[in-house]
């Protein structure tokens, strides 16, 4: 399987290393660039890619709103931040939006080659502990006027069986597959099995966006003292 990928940066350097950096993978095709977020519809439906290297700072249509209004469509790819920050509210509002993860400009090639085709396994491009670190710049959020986020977290979590809830804060304080099937006495495909039924009951698109969901709940805390 040869993995399509679509660049979006506005600097035609970075997008020239990234063809030069990611050109030796061979399960790995570029397949179009783009320079701005407004590209990305067209460019999106011009060459089907996997995957979206996305940048953030853009400048008429930056990454984050790009990232949103492609990952609203159905059958959208797999979206990845490219950033120059680690994880401050920019990236926290890509991984709300549904992005898959997010890399630093300055990340190694074997590891960006290695991130895209996790993502498209499935995996966000974010290890646990990183996840935890998220969950810091989560709690520094404000609430959104007129949106009560707790409440809102709150219900949709309460769709969830009691194992399948109990599988959600674990994902939540950060642990991986692992960690959660040590824990909760179950085997990893079990653990994998809950993932996905989670994801489909929620409408999520990955498991970063089930810890967001969680610690919005107000349900981080309980994975920390159980």
């Amino acid at each position: 399987m040869t993995i399509r990928l679509l660049l979006v940066d506005d600097d035609p350097l970075v997008r020239a290393g990234l063809t030069f950096m990611l050109g030796g993978a061979e399960d790995l095709e570029i397949v179009g660039e783009g320079a701005d977020g407004r590209e990305v519809p067209e460019l999106v439906a011009r060459h089907a890619p996997d995957v979206v290297l996305m940048d953030i700072r853009m400048p008429h249509v930056d990454g984050l709103t790009a990232t949103e209004r492609l990952r609203a469509q159905p059958g959208a790819p797999e979206v990845v931040v490219l950033t120059t920050f680690h994880a401050d509210e920019q990236v926290l509002r890509a991984l709300r939006a549904g992005a898959a993860g997010f890399l630093l400009k300055d990340t190694p090639p074997a590891e960006i080659v290695a991130a895209v085709r996790r993502v498209v396994a499935g995996d966000p491009v974010l290890s646990p502990a990183v996840t935890r670190q998220l969950m810091t710049h989560v709690a520094e959020e404000q609430e959104p006027p007129g949106r009560p986020r707790r409440a809102t977290a709150v219900g949709r979590l309460a769709e969830l069986a009691d194992r399948e809830r109990e599988v959600a804060v674990a994902v939540g304080h950060g642990r991986s597959n692992a960690e959660i099937a040590a824990e909760l006495y179950m085997s990893v495909p079990t653990v994998k099995a809950h993932v996905s039924r989670i994801l489909a009951k929620l409408g999520l698109n990955n498991r970063v966006q089930i810890a967001l969901l969680v610690h919005d709940a107000g349900l981080a805390d309980e994975a920390e003292n159980d």
